[in-house]
């Protein structure tokens, strides 16, 4: 609408404007990037904080709202440990040693292996709550890490959080192809711009001879990008450095260059909240 001011709180107007919640009043979010992917399994969550180390990387401050409430592995690789802080004001997010903010439902748990056994409206309930009470500060790009698939939670990341655009993380099989045009059109239905696709364990280099092997074969990502007319973000082989980095809390000490050509189309193609 023309007179819109950005709030739906008791607008009694119908439009196709995103019905997004606001933050808690100290943070100041700029930039919000969900990746999302249409299964499990792909490394959705490694895409993620690779991306959030890579925009550390160029200067940047930087958060992670890890969404995927019941399989949470964002403080691991980030090797934040221990609770969450707060006061009067609200909750205030851990902190990575690089300086990387994470707001996790392992970081409110007593022990991290605890099963987070709850119900889809409180899955939903706290995501939301990650977005509206938790005290971020001062964010250029925050990344959420959604669960897989395109049901409540990522629904919920997307009616809640006021996000920019998506990438999506697919691996080369056909049938995990197929699924990622399933959340493609999820993006489409929420009316929120798919900035690309990450082609996770895309192919294996030989340690001996260093020659590329496509384990899953190639071309069905492919497809899918020409189909809707989307840029393949990165090609991420399958790498024994990246896991270890991830199991040992250490994706902001790893070298690698994966995601930087992303990393550069998320810089340059997001506008600025607010602005």
């Amino acid at each position: 609408m023309a007179n819109c001011n950005g709030s739906c709180e008791g607008c009694k107007e119908k439009c196709d404007a995103p019905r997004t919640e606001k933050t808690h009043p100290l943070s100041r979010i700029k930039r919000v990037v969900a990746v999302v992917s249409g299964k499990g399994g792909v490394g959705k969550s490694a895409v993620t904080a690779l991306l959030t180390v890579a925009m550390k990387n160029k200067g940047y401050s930087v958060a992670v709202l890890d969404a995927d409430i019941t399989g949470p592995s964002v403080p691991k690789m980030f090797g934040v440990k221990g609770g969450v802080s707060g006061d009067g004001s609200g909750i205030y997010p851990n902190k990575s040693n690089g300086g990387v903010r994470v707001m996790s439902s392992n970081l409110l748990l007593e022990n991290e292996t605890d099963p987070v056994v709850w119900r889809g409206p409180v899955i939903a309930g706290m995501v939301k709550q990650f977005w509206t009470d938790v005290i971020w500060g001062d964010v250029d790009y925050m990344f959420v890490d959604c669960p897989p698939g395109t049901g409540d939670v990522p629904l919920t990341v997307f009616q809640s959080v006021k996000v920019d655009g998506i990438i999506i993380v697919a691996t080369p099989q056909e049938l995990v192809s197929m699924i990622v045009e399933k959340a493609v059109n999820m993006a489409k239905l929420m009316k929120i711009p798919v900035l690309g696709l990450v082609e996770n364990m895309s192919y294996a280099l030989c340690p001996h001879c260093g020659e590329k092997i496509d384990l899953f074969g190639t071309g069905k990502v492919e497809k899918v990008a020409l189909k809707y007319s989307l840029p393949i973000l990165a090609s991420i082989p399958v790498d024994g450095k990246i896991a270890a980095a991830c199991d040992g809390g250490k994706i902001e000490e790893l070298n690698a260059d994966y995601l930087d050509s992303a990393a550069d189309i998320i810089e340059s193609g997001l506008p600025v909240q607010n602005e």
